[in-house]
């Protein structure tokens, strides 16, 4: 029997929001200064998905996104948003997942954003007993609260 004290949905959310805004704080303005400023609006990229992959910058920018928490997460067991709520991604032995857990759950988060998916690892993080979803299963990982 672990004493792990599971994280449950609103805070992961809370912190991938904070992840996100953090993120979005550093790109945005890059994108404007190398693209130059506001050729087109923020609203017309929102109902474009293609500009994301047809565009070099774009890529770029979601690679390093996504090593963002492969990295963070892989040596550190928490990115700033979990950091900033007290949650950290461990092994089921308590230990930091190391690259390879964290490159897997990451590469499933990837198929979480898939609206059948992510109804899934909602419904998962919910009822299950340890609050894992999918990309927790797969890489046997799971988001617990820690003591700062």
């Amino acid at each position: 029997m672990n004493k792990f004290l599971y994280a449950g949905l609103g805070s992961r959310f809370l912190a991938l929001l904070i992840d996100g805004l953090l993120l979005s704080a550093i790109f945005f303005p890059t994108t404007r200064i190398v693209k130059g400023v506001w050729i087109m609006s923020p609203a017309d990229h929102l109902w474009r998905v293609g500009w994301l992959v047809s565009d070099p910058l774009c890529m770029i920018f979601l690679l390093v996104i996504f090593s963002y928490f492969v990295v963070l997460e892989g040596f550190f067991g928490r990115t700033v948003g979990k950091w900033f709520l007290g949650l950290q991604v461990v092994r089921k032995d308590a230990g930091n997942p190391g690259l390879l857990r964290a490159l897997l759950r990451n590469l499933l988060r990837l198929v979480d954003a898939l609206p059948a998916f992510s109804i899934l690892g909602v419904v998962l993080i919910i009822r299950s007993p340890e609050k894992a979803r999918v990309g927790d299963l797969v890489a046997g990982t799971r988001v617990v609260k820690f003591d700062r």
